[in-house]
């Protein structure tokens, strides 16, 4: 079997960063360094990370993991790398809930030191299920593991979503007042935005906007009240402990919204690596986070039994898509792939998404 090269994720030196971070660790705690720095492979593309043991006697913490925002001259998947709004949101969610959030420890706003905002957080052991070789794959951890293993994860990882959504109450935040109103619309309108920088002085995708109307078709009577979504909703966002959550990472794309929308993208991007596992001849993992199944657990926990869930799972594909075609867009820019005639196809998941689209899509 043979899959698409990974593309790049970074375009700087891991020496060089290891040389600055070390002098700005000096002007947090003097005499402080950072000693077994590692940039992971699994590194994404809309932000890096950088693993390191912080050597102290007074050290915070010991077992580190610097975010850093996306090196502005990369061609980045984002427009806005926001890193005090992460600083602060897992520090919010922490400090309100009983999800397990890393421990924040420092905040860097001046790009100077590194390149680019950062913050640093306590780095915590555990596995990740990954996405490059997808976890629907053979071969790796959750694959082989048990039926019982993997309703036990999906359990807690949808309990973690409950958990958030009914454990702050957004009215009575400041932090989160400032965000905007919250709504529905709000929030597509901003993927609209999105999807607008990502085309910009290039060819537009009929499917994306023929998503956006059908959309439009599906609109919800009535959307529900926003809660504070994790946004990026995902188990390859969370680091098991066993199948155990241990540490809920990646909040740059948190936001005031339906409860729907974090459901929708848990579903969907399941399904987006179980249809490329099937592509390409291997059965994947059918059973695992079903929709039906994730509602009904949903609504065991908290009451709420969720609504309008074909608007929120097409949501989340046409979400999916523009991203995709922002890292295509990106792969055609360093020259790993070609342009070809029809843009649609730089969106990996075209033809589900299409399917989705009539009506078609089987899940």
């Amino acid at each position: 079997m043979t899959t698409a090269p990974r593309p790049r994720t970074t375009t700087r030196d891991p020496e060089e960063l290891t040389r600055r971070l070390n002098a700005w660790l000096t002007t947090r705690l003097p005499g402080a360094e950072a000693a077994h720095v590692t940039v992971p492979e699994s590194n994404g593309m809309s932000s890096e990370i950088l693993l390191f043991d912080l050597e102290h006697p007074r050290a915070p913490v010991r077992a580190c993991a610097l975010r850093l925002a996306a090196d502005p001259a990369a061609y980045a998947v984002f427009p806005v790398y926001d890193m005090p709004r992460q600083f602060h949101t897992m520090r919010l969610v922490a400090e309100r809930t009983t999800l397990p959030v890393p421990r924040v420890v420092w905040l860097e706003k001046d790009p100077a030191p590194l390149g680019a905002p950062f913050f640093v957080m306590e780095r915590v052991e555990g596995r990740v299920p990954p996405d490059v070789m997808p976890y629907t794959y053979e071969g790796n951890w959750l694959h082989a593991a048990s039926d019982e293993e993997r309703e036990y994860l999906e359990a807690a990882t949808v309990g973690l979503l409950a958990r958030l959504h009914d454990g702050i109450d957004v009215r009575r935040e400041p932090y989160l007042r400032s965000w905007g109103t919250g709504g529905l619309r709000e929030h597509v309108t901003a993927q609209r935005a999105y999807y607008d920088w990502v085309v910009e002085g290039l060819p537009r995708s009929p499917l994306i906007e023929s998503a956006l109307d059908r959309l439009e078709e599906l609109w919800p009577r009535e959307p529900g009240e926003p809660v504070l979504t994790w946004g990026d909703a995902r188990i390859g966002n969370v680091v098991y402990d066993g199948f155990e959550p241990a540490a809920v990472l990646d909040w740059e794309m948190a936001a005031l919204a339906p409860r729907e929308v974090d459901l929708g993208w848990t579903i969907y991007l399941h399904r987006f690596f179980q249809d490329l596992t099937e592509r390409l001849g291997q059965p994947g993992l059918p059973g695992f986070l079903r929709r039906d199944r994730v509602e009904r657990r949903y609504a065991r926990l908290t009451g709420h039994t969720p609504r309008h869930m074909d608007f929120y799972v097409l949501y989340a594909a046409l979400r999916q898509a523009i991203v995709m075609l922002r890292v295509a867009h990106r792969q055609v820019h360093f020259g790993e792939t070609a342009v070809p005639a029809d843009p649609d196809t730089l969106i990996l998941h075209h033809g589900s998404l299409r399917a989705m689209v009539q009506g078609s899509y089987v899940d």
